[in-house]
């Protein structure tokens, strides 16, 4: 390691020790995110209702539904002609920055409201289908920046109104069916008065529609007095409560193995910048370190070409017989060498033998075999065509050997 890369690391190791240092001892940002995560402690989480639930509902039995309303409710109805209902009694809670529930979870609540039961829904923002069917519709409205509030209709509750500002919504409802639906409560400010809290009754049961979700977060439910006007708001659930807070458990999280160190804000930045220190080193060492190595070339094999020559040489010559006599030695040779057989006599003995251990077939060893005792038999000078039928033979058993 040279001394330019480690000037390199030890710039990187300090850095990234400045970067921690820094950001553990700077003041925390506080996460003004509207979550409403039953397990979130921010602001605008649903940590301190969460945990304080009993108390809310005067101890009533708190159920949270991880599932959809469908998926939870269906089950529980009783098909029985002579039953026809929920076997579940209580109220439906759902408490989100929007609107959650799917449209068959919508149509389900309809149907267990309709058998008795209420519905409290505290949201922003309402479906077309939930209008329709109750008949009401909501609008946004912004009311300034000045001090906000909001209090109860009924005068059993109190007359007190709560300062509910920040985190505050636009959202109320601008048109109800006034015969059959009943105000509850109200939003505003020194000018302005907004329904924001209604009763609609469905059925033999009722919906509670709530525009201000945030007054039941952490921030209001800690802020002087507005845990009261959570509570009040509250009262009008009975029985059982069945409280929806799927995509509301934290449940939903990354898949990425590094999600940990990107969810951080000193460890995201501290691996960015480990990123751009790794991208900023190969730049600089990408070039070489040493001269470059010129290619030498290898040594030919000569032996194939020396060969060929030779075999020219002697075949422009004419010298058959020289020819002839060589790829006999040759043949022998290898039949010695490796399959082991005696070569002194070549009869119709040897050529079984050598079929035997080659597989060959046996006419091809007889005709091989036939040239070379022909060929020691003959006195005259060899012709070409003597030479081209014994390589042929020689060759054809050869050749035959390897396709195999």
């Amino acid at each position: 390691m040279n001394k330019t890369i480690k000037i390199y690391i030890v710039f990187l190791v300090l850095l990234l020790a400045g970067i921690v240092y820094i950001d553990a001892t700077r003041p925390k940002p506080i996460n003004w995110s509207s979550t409403f995560g039953i397990n979130d402690k921010i602001p605008f989480g649903m940590y301190i209702f969460n945990q304080e639930a009993p108390a809310l509902f005067d101890n009533e039995k708190v159920n949270r539904i991880t599932q959809t309303a469908y998926e939870y409710l269906e089950p529980l109805y009783d098909y029985d002609s002579l039953v026809n209902t929920y076997k579940a009694k209580g109220t439906i809670l759902s408490i989100s920055e929007n609107y959650l529930i799917d449209d068959e979870s919508t149509q389900e609540i309809l149907y267990f409201a309709e058998h008795g039961n209420k519905i409290f829904i505290s949201s922003k923002s309402f479906p077309q289908k939930l209008m329709d069917s109750l008949k009401f519709e909501y609008s946004s409205k912004f009311l300034g920046r000045d001090s906000i509030s909001a209090w109860l209709a009924n005068p059993n509750l109190g007359s007190e109104k709560y300062n509910i500002t920040v985190g505050s919504g636009n959202s109320y409802f601008n048109k109800i069916d006034t015969l059959n639906t009943t105000v509850l409560g109200y939003q505003g400010n020194k000018s302005e008065k907004l329904v924001n809290f209604i009763k609609i009754p469905y059925g033999k049961g009722e919906f509670y529609l709530h525009t201000q979700p945030t007054v039941f977060t952490n921030y209001h439910l800690l802020k002087d007095n507005h845990s009261k006007y959570a509570a009040k708001a509250l009262s009008y659930a009975d029985g059982e409560i069945f409280w929806l807070v799927k995509n509301q458990t934290g449940e939903i999280i990354s898949n990425s193995p590094l999600r940990y160190i990107l969810s951080q804000p000193a460890l995201k930045a501290v691996w960015y910048i480990f990123l751009l220190g790794m991208l900023v080193f190969l730049i600089f060492n990408a070039k070489r370190k040493q001269r470059i190595v010129k290619i030498i070339k290898p040594l030919e094999n000569t032996t194939v070409d020396f060969t060929k020559t030779i075999g020219n040489l002697y075949f422009q010559e004419g010298n058959h017989d020289n020819i002839i006599e060589k790829k006999i030695i040759y043949f022998l040779e290898k039949v010695r060498n490796e399959y082991l057989l005696d070569t002194t006599v070549l009869d119709e003995n040897f050529e079984k033998k050598l079929q035997q251990k080659t597989g060959k077939k046996l006419e091809d060893i007889q005709r091989a075999v036939y040239l070379i005792n022909q060929y020691r038999k003959n006195y005259h000078q060899s012709i070409e065509s003597d030479l081209i039928a014994l390589n042929t033979a020689i060759e054809k058993i050869f050749a035959k050997e390897k396709d195999n």
